[in-house]
């Protein structure tokens, strides 16, 4: 036997909770779900192009930073109307820009625009 509240195991026979004062079960409810952990992001860039968008995701990937691209898809809807703007945790922030800072695409930095290979 179990109480539903506080969890603890009881020997058959005793009905109430000598804690909790609660009826006790014979199963246990399942564990509630601990509420999600509140993460501040921080945008890093931003760019109109796919391809940077592609690069991006797979040079963050394969160094475990969290991100996502807000209005990655607005794009296709409205094209060159706004740009798809790279969001990082907060805690990952200089860590996600140390990896970015020597790629030469086309995205923007910060507002600054970075030059093309071309140039």
């Amino acid at each position: 036997m179990f109480c539903a509240k506080c969890r603890t195991e009881y020997v058959e026979g005793v009905t109430v909770c000598a804690d909790c004062g609660v009826p006790l079960v014979s199963v246990l409810p399942p564990e509630p779900a601990e509420s999600p952990e509140y993460v501040e992001f921080e945008e890093i860039l931003f760019t109109f192009n796919a391809g940077d968008i592609a690069t991006i995701k797979s040079l963050l990937d394969n160094e475990d930073i969290v991100y996502y691209f807000l209005g990655e898809f607005f794009n296709y809807a409205q094209p060159l109307a706004q740009p798809a703007r790279l969001m990082v945790r907060r805690d990952q922030a200089q860590e996600a820009r140390e990896i970015l800072k020597d790629l030469k695409i086309s995205y923007t930095i910060t507002g600054e625009n970075k030059k093309s290979n071309d140039e």
